[in-house]
């Protein structure tokens, strides 16, 4: 048990709070998935794949930007394992990973934007 300066009484609360705080990994990659979403432009790259798949083309005009701008968001979006991508022919399509992390970071962006996701 970690000694405190002061004692408030909440032994059992910083027990718990202490034994969390101790699994700095799970700290360091929730930072680094809030780093990913800290720009505008890929946070709405990344909503819009949570409700549609398509190709980098078709996205840089839905958000209306450059496709080497798009391809920079999409690939960073990848690498956090955030999306995921398919080949047919000669294209990708990306689309919001079928994970946890990805319902969860959907879901508080609707939350905190006050949107639905559409029918």
């Amino acid at each position: 048990m970690l000694h405190l300066p002061h004692d408030h009484h909440n032994n059992k609360q910083h027990e718990d709070a202490i034994s969390r705080l101790a699994v700095i990994d799970d700290f360091n990659l929730t930072a680094e998935v809030f780093k990913q979403l800290g720009d505008g432009s890929r946070l709405r790259i990344f909503w819009l794949l949570c409700h549609c798949e398509d190709c980098v083309l078709n996205i840089s005009a839905m958000v209306n930007m450059s496709s080497p701008a798009v391809s920079h968001h999409l690939k960073q979006l990848k690498a956090g394992g955030l999306i995921t991508s398919r080949r047919s022919g000669k294209e990708m399509f990306y689309k919001a990973a079928d994970t946890e992390r990805s319902r969860l970071l959907h879901c508080m962006i609707e939350k905190l934007m006050g949107i639905v996701c559409p029918e």
